[in-house]
């Protein structure tokens, strides 16, 4: 009979210590263990678990807003123009048309386009005007510009800014929405002929200049952009 020497055993002691110690540790695993606990779904999984019940599911209810916490849809409409008035009916109009109207960031955006278009004309820019302009209008445009070119004429001219620009007229055709403005701007502007001597205008002069432009959208398009569709130089 083998006799174990005295290192053997206490290794032996040790490890049947250590096995103890981890189990009262750890624990026994029985298969009825909880998950372990998760910070980030916790919360959730009490705020989506569903009301206990045998025959009914419960469903969200729809919060019912109060008669002033509903949104006036004509409200900025009603701040721009008068209640009653042609041009507040068209504007609502649009707006039935075309629920992200708004009147004063429409005017915010056209004094952009005026400007971009009153400087492309004068540098002859195609490209720019093309995606400014109605068919009609560009071809217009271009055609004046051709003109130009073929006297060797150039237009120097500079920007000075928007002093009045007010919505005058808006109403719906068919699918088309028609915005006009009267637009009042600064301009200095001159027209030079081929040897540079000055024609038109005066490049020193700063000179106020009245338009009266039509916008128009097809409200149907998903695309935003308004475009020019008619132009008046007002006296």
């Amino acid at each position: 009979m083998e006799f174990f020497d005295f290192g053997t055993i206490f290794f032996l002691i040790a490890a049947v210590v250590i096995f103890f110690q981890l189990r009262n540790v750890l624990g026994r695993r029985t298969g009825n263990e909880r998950p372990p606990f998760d910070p980030y779904t916790a919360g959730r999984a009490a705020k989506d678990a569903p009301a206990k019940s045998e025959n009914v599911v419960s469903l969200p209810r729809a919060k019912r807003a109060s008669d002033d916490e509903k949104e006036d849809v004509y409200a900025s409409i009603d701040a721009f123009e008068k209640p009653g008035s042609d041009l507040n009916k068209g504007l609502r109009a649009i707006r039935d048309a075309d629920p992200t109207f708004e009147p004063k960031t429409f005017v915010d955006g056209a004094k952009m386009a005026y400007e971009m278009i009153v400087m492309a004309y004068a540098d002859g820019d195609r490209k720019t005007l093309k995606n400014l302009l109605s068919r009609e209008v560009f071809d217009g445009f271009v055609a004046a510009i051709a003109d130009r070119e073929g006297r060797s004429e150039k237009v120097q001219s500079s920007f000075v800014g928007i002093d009045k620009i007010n919505i005058v007229g808006a109403e719906m055709k068919g699918s088309e929405a028609h915005v006009t403005l009267r637009i009042v701007s600064e301009l200095i502007s001159a027209t030079r002929d081929k040897a540079g001597e000055v024609i038109d205008g005066d490049p020193e002069t700063v000179a106020e200049v009245k338009d009266v432009w039509t916008f128009a959208r097809d409200t149907r398009s998903k695309d935003p952009n308004w475009k020019l569709v008619a132009t008046e130089e007002e006296d």
